[in-house]
């Protein structure tokens, strides 16, 4: 399965609402909490241009945050993006 990367804080409802969702399609997820980085928020932005949290990368796509990614889900677009390889 594809590598899924999701920049987070420990205190974020958005945060645990995309976990919730990716989790229930069978995905690993590799979170990284930038609350605990000395620069995360700056690093955040520099790869994202968004200071807003989650920031979730599927492969090197950057989906974006959860609205993003439920967006996705509506649209039948989350599954492919997924499975791809």
């Amino acid at each position: 399965m594809i590598d899924v990367r999701m920049n987070c804080t420990v205190m974020c409802t958005y945060c645990t609402r995309a976990e919730h969702l990716l989790r229930a399609k069978g995905v690993k997820i590799n979170k990284i909490f930038i609350d605990s980085m000395e620069d995360g928020f700056m690093e955040l932005f520099r790869l994202t241009g968004r200071r807003t949290v989650p920031q979730i990368f599927i492969g090197d796509r950057h989906v974006g945050g959860f609205d993003d990614l439920a967006a996705l889900e509506f649209a039948g677009e989350l599954d492919p993006l997924l499975s791809r390889e």
